[in-house]
């Protein structure tokens, strides 16, 4: 009977999980593009979250245990969004989507800034009047719509980057002004970074040297294509010692492809918390 009750206990209290939400997701920027006809945002560096009118998800499907508060007065319609507390912050606001429960202070500096409208059908330029209409009407404080731009050409565009990422940013984000939302990667949404970034999955360590000895020199890591290969810039002493453990999603930066396409110069940028989920039909 012990036994009995404990098992259910656990099933009780274990967390929800729900289907990945079906999204819209970025491909890399391309020249060739006619840079007027798209609308250029920052590209945020906070934790990606879905709004389906009730609940806050993660883009794995993970339910967030946001405070009652915080979404209280949110419109019942979906929102895709970012939970962002500022550039540079992204370990905080992860570590605070983490907590269980909505408890931790962190949330009183949280904001979720809004840059769609999944079930809107109308193209992007009509969604984002329609998101800026929607959330002053929600007239709560940080529920925010993100600021999208026009830019003349490729050369206003570069220069917004270049100010973007001197302030801390990450990059840029442009989505064709008669884009619809489509579900899964599009050529309609692109994003613009200095680097590239992707993620790999710990599968092993090599033995640190000089004045590494005795801890991780590198991460071996393994693309969802099975690339293997070595991260070992970016990882500092506290990883060194405690590195993420084997089967653990980290992201890295690069600056583009061998010929044999293995990532030039790959960089340890942070653990990913839950595991990449595959890109919707």
């Amino acid at each position: 009977m012990r036994i009995l009750i404990a098992l259910l206990a656990a099933l009780l209290l274990a967390p929800a999980f729900a289907t990945p939400p079906r999204l819209m997701l970025a491909t890399g920027h391309h020249d060739g593009i006619e840079v007027a006809d798209w609308l250029v945002s920052e590209k945020l560096d906070g934790v990606r979250g879905h709004w389906d009118g009730r609940a806050l998800y993660t883009r794995a499907g993970n339910r967030i245990q946001a405070p009652e508060w915080f979404t209280a007065g949110w419109p019942d319609q979906p929102l895709d969004g970012e939970l962002w507390l500022g550039r540079g912050r992204f370990e905080e606001a992860s570590g605070i989507v983490r907590t269980s429960g909505g408890a931790h202070p962190g949330w009183r500096e949280m904001r979720f800034m809004v840059f769609d409208l999944p079930a809107h059908r109308g193209p992007f330029e009509q969604r984002v009047a329609a998101m800026r209409t929607l959330l002053a009407a929600a007239g709560v404080a940080w529920l925010r719509p993100v600021e999208q731009h026009r830019v003349a050409d490729s050369g206003a565009l570069e220069a917004r980057l270049r100010a973007v990422v001197a302030a801390g940013g990450e990059g840029l984000m442009l989505q064709h002004r008669h884009a619809r939302y489509r579900v899964g990667r599009s050529d309609q949404l692109l994003k613009l970074k200095p680097f590239d970034d992707a993620e790999a999955r710990v599968v092993g360590y090599t033995a640190g040297r000089g004045k590494y000895a005795g801890m991780t020199g590198a991460l071996v890591v393994e693309r969802p294509d099975g690339l293997r290969f070595r991260i070992g810039s970016g990882l500092t002493d506290a990883l060194r010692a405690r590195p993420p453990a084997v089967g653990t999603w980290v992201t890295y930066r690069f600056n583009g492809l061998t010929g044999g396409g293995v990532p030039r110069f790959p960089r340890f940028l942070r653990v990913r918390e839950e595991l990449p989920p595959p890109d919707p039909d």
